[in-house]
């Protein structure tokens, strides 16, 4: 049990970067060593790490940025307002290559226009964390092993006006982190959750510009245990909120301001150890809002904001930077993104770079991201809308 706990552990602070800290500006020290860090630890964390490079080169902000291939993860009711008849996106992250060299996350995701309305899509996110040794209680080799986690989602996207659509996505997660390992009760890990999205966005023609307003509800599903009922874990729900501005300069060029709000919905460090793991379901996700220990400006530190910019010039080039913030004593991470964009009649290839800006260099140095995409217009139909 103790070895399943440290692996879980393991995951969990890999999954969400967590792997440095500077409390009160000094050197960099082990998250797990830090009296003073109160980060927040879900199950299967690797649902929460960005896809795409579009949005990680725009600081992790999605929720209410023009609709792609991608939309799904960040909010489902986007996929309505994707203005082509079906594609596809591909996208491949070497993850935490400063420190591991054979860990990557893989992100494949499509979608089709029923008509009008209703778009469906599809996608499956698969994270290999390499190749391990195991050893026994004597710290003899007890063979190798390459854990995984995957999750697959199907989504349905409907517009309700011509400004604002709703979304929801079926997810169904598997997690499998030390195998058949000998000395072990633990398995694998299974759950179902499901997304719920809002989208609004309003063109301004006067100012040749358009204001889009997004929400949306991640994961929203039971807890996950490797051994027994009774030793479960919450899995990553999380509130998004966000907004997003796109100016048309001219013809040719435009900018795009975005700016997300993430707040994680399951319980609060208390203190005491494996308190908040055995809160039911219903109680941690809505008591997050006001169960942690240091009253309400705890609960606002656990807010982290993502913010970016996209330039487009001719529907050709993009460039893209951003900035994401987390509070210093829910895991501290800060750091810088930058992008680019080529597409090319129906073939769009997006690159993504991550900077982290704590003083001490990290796992998250380097980090780089690659999304390939492929999308086909809608053909001509005749009148489908089900709504006018």
């Amino acid at each position: 049990m103790n070895k399943l706990r440290f692996l879980v552990l393991i995951s969990s602070a890999i999954g969400s970067f967590a792997a440095y800290s500077q409390p009160n500006g000094g050197g960099g020290v082990i998250i797990g060593q830090d009296l003073n860090n109160k980060s927040i630890t879900t199950a299967v964390p690797f649902l929460g790490i960005t896809p795409d490079s579009r949005a990680a080169g725009m600081g992790d902000a999605g929720v209410a940025t023009s609709p792609d291939a991608n939309s799904a993860y960040w909010n489902a009711a986007k996929l309505a307002f994707i203005d082509q008849g079906y594609g596809g996106s591909l996208s491949y992250t070497p993850w935490l290559g400063k420190i591991i060299n054979d860990m990557r996350l893989v992100h494949l995701s499509g979608f089709y226009k029923i008509n009008r309305e209703e778009t469906v899509g599809a996608s499956l996110k698969y994270f290999d964390l390499g190749d391990i040794e195991l050893r026994d209680v004597n710290n003899n080799p007890n063979g190798r092993y390459n854990p995984r986690e995957m999750a697959f989602d199907v989504t349905y996207s409907r517009l309700l006006t011509d400004h604002f659509s709703i979304g929801g996505s079926l997810r169904y997660i598997y997690s499998n982190l030390v195998g058949s390992f000998q000395g072990s009760d633990a398995g694998s890990a299974h759950s179902v959750a499901v997304d719920l999205g809002v989208f609004y966005t309003k063109p301004f023609e006067s100012k040749n510009a358009t204001l889009s307003l997004g929400a949306a509800i991640n994961n929203i599903g039971a807890k996950v245990s490797y051994t027994d009922p009774n030793n479960s874990d919450f899995i990553p729900t999380n509130l998004r909120l966000g907004a997003a501005y796109k100016m048309d300069l001219n013809p040719l060029n435009s900018l795009t301001f975005a700016l997300d709000f993430n707040k994680l919905m399951v319980p609060s460090p208390s203190g005491v150890v494996g308190s908040s793991r055995k809160k039911p379901l219903l109680e941690g996700i809505f008591g997050s809002f006001s169960d942690a220990p240091g009253g309400f400006s705890e609960e606002l530190s656990e807010i982290t904001i993502s913010s970016g910019i996209e330039y487009w010039y001719n529907n050709t080039f993009a460039g893209r930077l951003g900035y994401f913030y987390e509070d210093q004593s829910k895991g501290n991470r800060k750091y810088l993104t930058a992008g680019v964009g080529f597409k090319y009649d129906k073939f769009v290839l997006d690159i993504a770079y991550m900077i982290p800006t704590n003083k001490r260099e990290n796992a998250l140095a380097e980090t780089i991201r690659f999304s390939i995409m492929y999308v086909f217009p809608t053909k001509a139909k005749e009148e489908e809308s089900v709504t006018d």
